[in-house]
């Protein structure tokens, strides 16, 4: 899909208090860094009639709604999932945080430190991959399917951009 796309340093030279920036990253990644004043509603918790709660309690202006997420891939699949559904023009955040902080962009920071989830989801496919490594070598070679298969589920997600993986451990109660 095709969306809208703003650089986080042409958004930040045009901001006014009434500005709707959607960051729909965890709520352990926002609360680790993230932009001051933004509405947030995690991407699995997104919906038309959510957003347009959260803009009328804000007193946002929701003509235009700007999505943010960590790399831009999560903000993409927001506009997909609200296009059609929802009455704003929806504009992505180009590189995400990683782009915001690579600007020097002053950041809200609240003092918990969580892992990123792209960080988190290395981690448990390692994780896992050594296992079935590990136990097929010493308790029975059928375990090596447990390699292959999160090898498959990496493959499958660097193809299409969809991760199960990813999509289950945000929903991981330190993620909340």
């Amino acid at each position: 899909m095709s969306h809208k796309r703003i650089h986080p340093v042409d958004l930040m030279a045009n901001k006014t208090a009434d500005i709707c920036i959607l960051d729909v990253r965890t709520a352990a990644e926002v609360k680790a860094a993230g932009l001051p004043d933004c509405l947030h509603i995690p991407l699995h918790d997104l919906t038309p009639e959510r957003l347009q709660a959260e803009i009328e309690k804000s007193g946002k202006n929701g003509a235009q709604v700007y999505l943010l997420c960590q790399g831009g891939k999560r903000a993409e699949m927001a506009a997909d999932q609200l296009k059609g559904k929802f009455n704003a023009e929806l504009v992505i955040i180009e590189g995400g945080m990683n782009a915001v902080k690579q600007s020097n962009i002053p950041l809200a920071e609240q003092g918990k430190n969580v892992i990123p989830l792209e960080r988190q989801i290395r981690i448990v496919a390692g994780m896992l991959v050594i296992t079935g490594a590990a136990l097929g070598t010493w308790v029975n070679p059928a375990f090596y399917g447990l390699s292959a298969f999160v090898g498959a589920g990496l493959v499958f997600a660097g193809v299409t951009d969809i991760c199960a993986m990813g999509m289950l451990i945000a929903k991981a109660p330190w993620n909340k």
